[in-house]
C-alpha cells in the first residue's frame, strides 16, 4: 500500500481548503554534545539527573505514542527516568491544569491533544508558546508533509502536530441490518426516521467521528460558509435539528458507539477511517462492518499534539522540547501507523507503510480498506476549523443538542 502522503500529493495542494536528522547519541552521553539533540545551548538546559514526567492523554494518542516515549527513555536514560500517561476527558482538561497554575505546582509536563483540546487551552491560555520561540529544539518541524503544514498553523505555536490523518467523516454500519447504506444527506435523514434510535454519533467536543462529522457536514449540505460555525451553518444546524428526535442520545464519547455498533444496539455510526480500522483491529467491532461516505463528502484532516503547560521548569521544559522533536524522527513516525488508529497516522515526509513494525503493516493489510485510497483522490481534504471558530461550533452544539448526552 503506497503511503498517504503520495494520495494527498496526487490530489495537489488545491484540495485544501483554507485561508533527518543524525544518529541518537548513546545513553550517559553529554546533553550538550549529543549529536541530534534538539535542546542545544540556546534553549533550556537538560536537568542534573533524569526526570519523571506526568502526561494527559485526551484524544487517545496514547497508543499512537507510548512507542515512542518508550525508545527515547531507552536511547536517553540521563534524561527520561520514567513517565506516567493519565487518561483524561477533553473538557476537563483545562480546568485541571489551570488549578496546577493558579497553585503554582505544575504537575502535568505534556498533553496529548486533538485540536479541541488545543483550542481550549489556547482560549484558557494555559500552554506555553512553542515556535517559534524554540524552533532551534524543535528543528524536525522542517521535515512535515505539506498538507501538514497549514493544520500546525492553526495550533498557532502552541502544539506541535506528531501524528495526522484524512479521517472522514464516514458512516459505519451493520450490513445486515443496513442492506442500502444513505448516499446522500437527506437519505440519511429519511433513513434515521425510518428506523428511529439505530444511528448515534458522540458529543463532538470529545469525539473525533462525532468532531469530524460536525464539521464535514457544512461541505456535505453546501452550507454558505463552511468555516463559520456561527453564521454560515443555516443548513447543518437545522440538519441536525431534524435528525435529532430519532437519536436516543448522545454519547459523550466514540467509544460507546462502537460498543453499541458492536452489539447491535445501533446500526450505523458516525466514524472515521482511523476508528473503522482500529476497532476491527482489537476485536471490539465485528470485521465484517463496512463503511460509506455521503455524496458531496469532503474528507476533514485531522491531527493530534503535543502540548506544553506553561510554568514548567527549565529541566523539565528542556526535557519536553527533545521528547517532541524526538517523535518527529522518521524511525519514530514509523511507529504511528501503530493498528491504523490514526490511519495513516505519520505526520513527516519519508515514512511509508513498508518502514512500520512488522504487526503494524500486518493490521494495515488486513483490517485496512483499498477504498480509502481511491476516496482520497476523488474527493477534497480540508482543514479543520481554527480554534476559536471549533469552540464556537462545539458551544452551539451543547447549547441545542448537550441535554440530550448521558
Amino acid at each position: 500500500m503506497r503511503s498517504m502522503r503520495g494520495a494527498i500529493t496526487a490530489l495537489g495542494l488545491a484540495a485544501i481548503v483554507v485561508g533527518a536528522c543524525g544518529g541518537p547519541p548513546q545513553p550517559g552521553a553529554p546533553a550538550a554534545s549529543a549529536p541530534g539533540a534538539g535542546a542545544g545551548a540556546a534553549g533550556p538546559k537538560f536537568p542534573d539527573a533524569p526526570v519523571t514526567l506526568n502526561i494527559i492523554d485526551i484524544a487517545g494518542q496514547n497508543q499512537l505514542v507510548k512507542g515512542i516515549f518508550d525508545s527515547y527513555k531507552k536511547t536517553y536514560p540521563n534524561r527520561l527516568r520514567d513517565y506516567k500517561i493519565e487518561i483524561g476527558l477533553s473538557p476537563e482538561m483545562p480546568a485541571k491544569i489551570k488549578a496546577q497554575q493558579d497553585a503554582g505546582n505544575i504537575q502535568t509536563s505534556i498533553v496529548l491533544t486533538g485540536l479541541d483540546g488545543m483550542a481550549a487551552g489556547v482560549e484558557q491560555t494555559i500552554w506555553e508558546p512553542l515556535t517559534p520561540k524554540y524552533a532551534a529544539q524543535l528543528e524536525n518541524m522542517k521535515n512535515y508533509l505539506d498538507e501538514v503544514k497549514p493544520i500546525q498553523e492553526l495550533a498557532k505555536g502552541f502544539g506541535v502536530q506528531v501524528v495526522y490523518t484524512p479521517s472522514g467523516p464516514l458512516l459505519e454500519y451493520n450490513a445486515a441490518r443496513v442492506p442500502n447504506p444513505p448516499k446522500t444527506a437527506a437519505e440519511l435523514l429519511a433513513w434515521a426516521k425510518a428506523n428511529p434510535n439505530k444511528f448515534v454519533y458522540a458529543r463532538p467536543a470529545n469525539s473525533g467521528p462525532g468532531r469530524t462529522l460536525l464539521q464535514g457536514l457544512p461541505y456535505i449540505l453546501g452550507d454558505k460558509d463552511p468555516r463559520d460555525p456561527e453564521k454560515g451553518w443555516d443548513k447543518t444546524w437545522q440538519f441536525l435539528k431534524d435528525l435529532d428526535p430519532y437519536i436516543e442520545y448522545y454519547p459523550t464519547a466514540t467509544t460507546p458507539t462502537m460498543k453499541e455498533l458492536s452489539d447491535g444496539t445501533r446500526w450505523m455510526i458516525a466514524s472515521t477511517m482511523g476508528w473503522d480500522i482500529n476497532p476491527r483491529v482489537l476485536g471490539q467491532v465485528p470485521k465484517e462492518m463496512k463503511v460509506a461516505r455521503l455524496d458531496n463528502t469532503s474528507f476533514v484532516a485531522d491531527e493530534q499534539f503535543m502540548a506544553v503547560p506553561k510554568g514548567l521548569d527549565e529541566g523539565r521544559l528542556a526535557v519536553v522540547l527533545d521528547i517532541i522533536n524526538f517523535a518527529l524522527r522518521p524511525e519514530s513516525q514509523a511507529l504511528t501507523f501503530d493498528a491504523g488508529y490514526f490511519y495513516p497516522g505519520p505526520a513527516v515526509k519519508g515514512v511509508t507503510l513498508d518502514k512500520a513494525p512488522p504487526e503494524s503493516q500486518q493490521a494495515i493489510k488486513e483490517f485496512g480498506r483499498p477504498e480509502y485510497d481511491q476516496w482520497a483522490k476523488e474527493s477534497k481534504i480540508v482543514l479543520p476549523l481554527g480554534s476559536k471558530e471549533l469552540v464556537t461550533a462545539f458551544e452551539l452544539w451543547d447549547k441545542a443538542f448537550g441535554a440530550k448526552k448521558k
